[in-house]
């Protein structure tokens, strides 16, 4: 989800145009959490009595913080907020720059539940894995190229996981997103104004784009200050690995195609493709 920014000139004033409201919806149903196709239930086995009891958790990609605190209130049996009070004592192994807040390092996987399950124990879990993931050699090396440290790359990864329709358009959302930083461009993602509302939606409104917060990357310059979802390997790849192109805009005009230009009047084009078709998941592209 974008709203983009044409090339500024060297008198005149800058307008935007929003693209494509793209993006993952998560739905509770039947007490398990979806977000995009992925379903992460606990996996279950049955014990002497016939009861069934859960072994292991499965996070998905591209879930945040407060949705992996809800699967694990619910897998353990415990009172809704347990999860989230329990971070006090986690002491969880988080970078600096993280502030104590583990969005972007809940890593997606399967999880053990073992013997005597705590939300400390599987949230210590997912964070050992995400640095064990993050901080090796690739992935430190990658950001570095790229100008990045660790937890910046992170967080570009969470918007690509947010971003991308597919696998194959990750490495070119990052790109979209370097070259937009590069431009010194406001970043303009639907994806972090649905963070700061905390909602998962398809459609972001002119009044969306206006709101006080520091995850308004239409309104606020350079990346938002934290993760905005727990990227999986594939957008950390993409992250610190981007394809190379001068894209600046992208809009998906229907499933399975996303168009990348860096010319604003094609991308007006593509963008009026998108509203022509109408489609009704995803909302009008308007001028703001």
């Amino acid at each position: 989800m974008q709203t983009n920014t044409p090339p500024r000139s060297a008198r005149g004033t800058r307008r935007t145009i929003r693209l494509t409201r793209r993006g993952r919806i998560a739905l509770i149903a039947t007490g398990a959490i979806v977000a995009g196709t992925a379903v992460a239930v606990p996996l279950l086995m049955t014990d002497d009595e016939g009861e069934s009891r859960p072994t292991s958790l499965v996070i998905p990609e591209g879930w945040r913080a407060t949705q992996v605190y809800d699967a694990v209130d619910k897998t353990l049996a415990l009172p809704a907020g347990t999860t989230k009070k329990s971070l006090a004592k986690a002491n969880l192994k988080l970078p600096n720059d993280a502030g104590g807040n583990p969005e972007g390092y809940l890593f997606p996987a399967t999880y053990p539940l073992g013997e005597e399950p705590t939300p400390e124990k599987l949230l210590t879990a997912m964070v050992d894995t995400a640095n064990e993931k993050f901080t090796g050699a690739p992935v430190a090396a990658g950001a570095q190229r790229n100008a990045l440290n660790v937890y910046q790359a992170v967080t570009i990864a969470s918007i690509v996981q947010a971003e991308a329709a597919t696998k194959e358009d990750m490495g070119k959302v990052a790109r979209v997103i370097f070259n937009r930083l590069e431009r010194g461009m406001p970043l303009q993602m639907d994806s972090t104004i649905n963070y700061a509302l905390g909602r998962s939606t398809l459609k972001t409104t002119t009044k969306d784009t206006r709101i006080d917060s520091p995850y308004n990357s239409y309104q606020r310059m350079g990346l938002p200050p934290t993760p905005i979802a727990n990227p999986g390997e594939d957008a950390m790849g993409a992250a610190i690995n981007p394809t190379p192109g001068d894209w600046l805009y992208f809009v998906t005009i229907k499933p399975g195609d996303t168009r990348f230009t860096a010319d604003y009047a094609e991308h007006q084009r593509n963008v009026a493709e998108f509203n022509r078709l109408g489609q009704s998941t995803s909302g009008k592209a308007q001028d703001t």
